[in-house]
């Protein structure tokens, strides 16, 4: 077991910030080569670099090559195009039309390279009346409906915690490539793939569209509830923390009065069903509530579990961070950078059972690789690659 699955693939990394930066990064842990093309000056995400290099960019630049090159100069448009003909894969996250005004667009690229997969991560797509709008994480989680459906009624609309449009959208774009290469196996042909923040997220909000079409309404916000049926479903406090709980069959409902101590409800018909319990959800919380509050959160959560409750602390990031089961799974490794110190990066979710694993590399510092990369892809010489550096080309 010596390869990777997407050994022999060399992409090249236009994108920038969360959403692209992430598709790619899982195509490098995946074996691609991943070639992050920068400006001169470095990705914005990058900040000032060194040991103030954020987290952010660390996490999801790993294990990629850096080159820069310019492409407002008539010379780097014409490496970045040369470079395209030894590509598989292009990704780029730009505003709509930006790569078209470069004259470095699909339409463009495509005649260069016809097995070329070009694929464009933006927050409203290529086409229709709001392809033009501004998008980020922020302002997609308002238009997707996820802000509106997180918080309460009494509050305003909440933030949903990390960025999840961006992430899915990143994700969104890796599914569309590898569906891309599958599809050029078959054809010979690349093809533009086209993924929408905004179209990424609609599928989150099943739940809410199954209540909408069930009553004909939008459900209430309510961070303490969900829109399905199932009841018990929320969070419970404890002396010094909460746990979150679920139920999807009656045998967890029996379950948890075993461990409440509550098992002469299993015959009252006013909780026999999760649709009843829904009626009366103040009550079922609170007879869950008054005995998770004499526990601790660790002693709650593990009376639950004992009893195969789906049941979770909640916990807090740096809970995350150290988690015993993410490390054992090397989803999670302590790696020393010689300018961040200790930090921990994260591999890919996603694991094959006969390829072999990447292992972790460090971020590139920007422009890294120019001369491994212009040499080993375009074969120009060492004299050549430092002019272009004189010219402020790369």
């Amino acid at each position: 077991m010596t390869d990777k699955p997407l050994e022999g693939i060399r992409v090249l990394d236009l994108t920038q910030i969360y959403q692209g930066p992430y598709a790619a990064f899982l195509m490098a842990m995946a074996g691609a080569e991943v070639i992050k093309v920068e400006p001169r000056a470095g990705e914005r995400l990058r900040g000032a670099g060194g040991s103030r290099t954020p987290m952010a960019f660390a996490m999801l630049n790993s294990n990629k090559k850096s080159i820069t090159l310019d492409l407002k100069h008539s010379r780097g448009k014409q490496l970045l195009k040369d470079l395209v003909v030894k590509a598989d894969v292009l990704l780029e996250n730009y505003a709509p039309g930006t790569m078209d005004r470069l004259d470095i667009g699909w339409e463009v690229l495509k005649k260069i390279n016809p097995s070329l997969v070009y694929v464009s991560g933006t927050g409203y797509g290529l086409s229709g009346p709001d392809r033009d709008l501004l998008a980020m994480d922020h302002t997609i989680q308002a238009a997707s409906g996820i802000m509106g459906a997180t918080g309460d009624m009494d509050r305003p609309p909440a933030r949903a915690g990390g960025a999840p449009c961006d992430i899915m959208g990143g994700a969104q774009m890796y599914s569309g490539t590898l569906t891309a290469l599958l599809g050029r196996v078959r054809t010979g042909k690349g093809t533009l793939v086209e993924v929408s923040m905004l179209e990424s997220m609609y599928f989150t909000l099943s739940s809410e569209l199954t209540y909408f079409h069930t009553f004909g309404k939008t459900p209430e916000r309510s961070s303490a509830r969900s829109p399905s049926s199932a009841c018990p479903y929320g969070r419970y406090r404890c002396k010094d923390g909460w746990i979150a709980i679920i139920t999807v069959s009656e045998g967890h409902w029996a379950s948890i009065l075993k461990v409440v101590g509550r098992d002469d409800l299993l015959q009252d018909p006013e909780f026999s069903s999760s649709g009843k319990r829904k009626k009366i959800e103040d009550r079922v919380n609170d007879i869950i509530e008054s005995w998770s509050q004499q526990l601790t959160r660790d002693e709650a959560y593990n009376m639950m579990r004992e009893q195969r409750v789906p049941v979770a602390p909640v916990r807090e990031i740096d809970e995350v961070r150290e988690d015993p089961h993410l490390h054992a799974r090397g989803m999670l490794k302590h790696m020393d950078h010689p300018d961040m110190g200790d930090i921990v990066l994260p591999a890919s979710p996603i694991r094959f059972s006969d390829y072999e694993s990447s292992e972790i590399t460090f971020f590139p510092e920007v422009g890294a690789n120019n001369h491994e990369v212009y040499a080993d892809w375009l074969g120009l010489p060492a004299d050549e690659i430092d002019q272009l550096t004189g010219d402020k080309v790369i």
